[in-house]
């Protein structure tokens, strides 16, 4: 028995079309708020976000202070994408269990 027609690819990354869907899932996490290329936290920009071509250039602060350190995020899949909203995600818990 052969495996042919079962060689299925994934799409393609698209960079453009994963920003547009990490930015709607990332205002869903209600305390963020979006302006512009960046997501503030209280005031404080914790997040930003750029596509460059095949891949999402993201930094996330580490802790949301008005001159944050960044921590430095390329997405190149949408795994990646994935792995960076559970990264979120977890800051956030923490964020918020520090307050």
């Amino acid at each position: 028995m052969s495996d042919d027609g079962w060689n299925i690819a994934p799409p393609p990354f698209s960079a453009a079309e994963a920003l547009v869907a990490l930015r709607r899932q990332l205002r869903d996490l209600r305390p963020l708020a979006e302006q512009g290329s960046r997501f503030t936290l209280r005031g404080l920009s914790v997040i930003e976000l750029s596509a460059s071509g095949t891949q999402i250039d993201a930094r996330l602060a580490q802790r949301p202070l008005a001159v944050p350190q960044w921590t430095a995020h390329t997405l190149k899949s949408s795994a990646d994408v994935r792995r960076f909203l559970d990264t979120v995600r977890q800051q956030l818990r923490r964020w918020s269990d520090d307050d």
